[in-house]
């Protein structure tokens, strides 16, 4: 009876343990909904670490035919983060960035899909930021080619593959409130 309840009392510690662990982290859901556009960084760095977990969270999205046609370059250089992205009417996310990833794709006829692809990864790239506290924010790319092929030539992307979107990440120097997107007037069941 005695060695019951030490084995009892060790697995209500453990269970215990375990929900604790799991209430202080974020559900998916909360990190979907909770998600905001940050467009004003400290201007910290982001650790090499964080940067890897993301793309790891980037590599994780959904792939058509599992073809994996992402491609990303990661800037984290002040210098060429400046001089690459730190002019046009939209750049001041990018004056105090930790880092930048360029979402790319490599656009062969084998990834005709590529598009649908890279914005999936995108997409994990900016919740897996959030679930790790930092901030980020989709800037567009493709299929703006005056936009494009500046920061292809900058970062000697090669000719078969194409920047979609580049993401400037940062310790976030701001807080907005998540917007409410849910529109039931945009919902049709069963059919349009």
């Amino acid at each position: 009876m005695k060695k019951i309840n030490i084995v009892l009392a060790i697995m209500a510690t453990v269970i215990i343990a375990g929900c604790k662990q799991q209430a202080s982290e974020p559900s998916a859901l909360d990190v979907i909904m909770t998600r905001t556009s940050i467009r004003s960084f400290t201007g910290d760095p982001v650790s090499r670490e964080n940067l890897e977990t993301i793309l790891k969270a980037g590599m994780a999205a959904p792939t058509a035919m599992n073809n994996q046609p992402w491609r990303f370059v990661v800037v984290t250089d002040k210098e060429k983060i400046s001089s690459t992205f730190g002019s046009g009417p939209r750049s001041g996310a990018f004056t105090t960035a930790g880092a930048v990833i360029v979402v790319c794709g490599q656009t062969d006829q084998r990834n005709m899909f590529w598009y649908e692809d890279c914005s999936a990864a995108a997409e994990n790239i900016l919740l897996a930021t959030h679930a790790l506290g930092l901030g980020a924010v989709w800037t567009a790319g493709y299929p703006a080619m005056e936009r494009i092929e500046p920061i292809q030539t900058a970062l000697n992307i090669p000719e078969n593959v194409t920047p979609l979107c580049i993401i400037p990440i940062g310790v976030p120097a701001e807080n907005p409130e998540p917007k409410d997107k849910w529109k039931p007037e945009n919902i049709h069941w069963e059919k349009w």
